[in-house]
């Protein structure tokens, strides 16, 4: 693929990031093709050119194509965005694997890690489809304020520098910036891990902890997704960049993000199937938390934020309680190299 061929890409998924990238792809001059698994869903889309229930108040170029379709979605294709949530991956690619050639290249925009196999997205990809170029795509990239044309930086990360410039090219406008980088690791785990954060900071701002305790959590927070990134092989840079710091800030702050919503109605006495229900969308932090808990383990990093969190979420623990074990732990130096494992006993957050 070059940048002179790569005319026609097939996005998976019909949500907000699907929708928007889609659209930018169609607005650059490919001929883009946007999937959804729901006919009336992509009818709707076509008849509104707007996608009411993701991304309102964008209009939906008519040069984007829709369709429900699984075998017309991917004719002649010769790029793919995966724009689902992670624990959708495997089903949605397992139905749509006997219409995709072989070989082509597949940008994910996930964030997240499978709870059964504690695989990346992209790890996912492969998995299901073959060996062939993976693009892990994160960063702040709050789809719509993207949609409203506020600039906006986000990573590309892949092995293939060829297909990272590729990427830049067919994504990139005069509001989004892409830079690109060869850590998939680092950018997947960071992705990931930040919405973990992003949920407990919403049970902050649901029980009006305050811009300090708030702060300490994003800060604090980073030091334990960085050990563990550490750990898997990451580089330890990357979660000072678009995908870790910037994102993180981004999730943990902005009234758009799902996972720090979900976190505040989690904060205010909801009951996590209660939260589930009431948010538009997928908060992958949820999740994810459970696979980063079993990944911590395996890895033997501590990461007591995250393991506080699954008590509240899962457990029963209340957030005031889980506020206060934190608070009560062991005093230590702030400053610990990141790539040093530590155990439950011997270090926290």
């Amino acid at each position: 693929m070059t940048p002179s061929t790569a005319q026609r890409m097939t996005i998976i998924g019909d949500g907000a990031t699907g929708t928007l990238f889609g659209s930018i792809a169609a607005r650059n001059g490919l001929h883009a093709t946007l999937w959804g698994r729901r006919a009336e869903h992509i009818a709707e889309l076509a008849n509104r050119h707007e996608n009411v229930t993701y991304l309102p108040g964008f209009s939906i170029p008519p040069q984007l194509q829709l369709t429900s379709d699984d075998s017309s979605a991917f004719f002649r294709c010769q790029v793919i965005i995966c724009a689902v949530p992670t624990q959708f991956i495997r089903p949605t690619l397992q139905r749509l694997a006997p219409y995709i050639p072989a070989g082509i290249p597949v940008l994910s925009l996930a964030k997240g890690i499978e709870n059964t196999t504690l695989l990346r997205p992209t790890e996912i990809i492969e998995q299901i489809l073959g060996l062939r170029p993976t693009v892990a795509i994160a960063g702040p990239a709050i789809a719509g304020e993207i949609a409203s044309g506020h600039p906006a930086t986000i990573v590309a990360a892949t092995l293939d520098p060829e297909l990272a410039q590729q990427t830049q090219q067919m994504l990139s406008t005069s509001f989004l910036r892409i830079y690109t980088n060869d850590d998939v690791i680092g950018v997947e785990l960071a992705g990931a891990t930040k919405n973990i954060i992003a949920v407990a900071a919403g049970i902050l701002d649901g029980i009006q902890a305050g811009v300090n305790a708030k702060a300490s959590l994003l800060t604090r927070g980073l030091v334990e997704i960085s050990r563990l990134g550490a750990a898997m092989g990451a580089k330890p840079l990357t979660f000072s960049g678009l995908a870790g710091l910037g994102d993180l800030a981004t999730t943990c702050f902005s009234p758009g993000s799902r996972n720090r919503t979900f976190g505040q109605w989690i904060g205010q006495g909801l009951t996590c199937q209660e939260a589930m229900r009431k948010l538009s969308g997928i908060a992958e932090g949820v999740a994810t938390t459970e696979s980063v808990v079993e990944l911590a383990r395996r890895y033997n990093v501590d990461m007591p934020i995250t393991r506080c969190l699954h008590a509240v979420l899962f457990e029963g623990k209340k957030p005031a309680d889980g506020i206060a074990e934190l608070m009560s732990r062991r005093q230590r130096e702030e400053l610990q190299a990141v790539n040093t494992p530590t155990t439950s006993s011997g270090g926290c957050a």
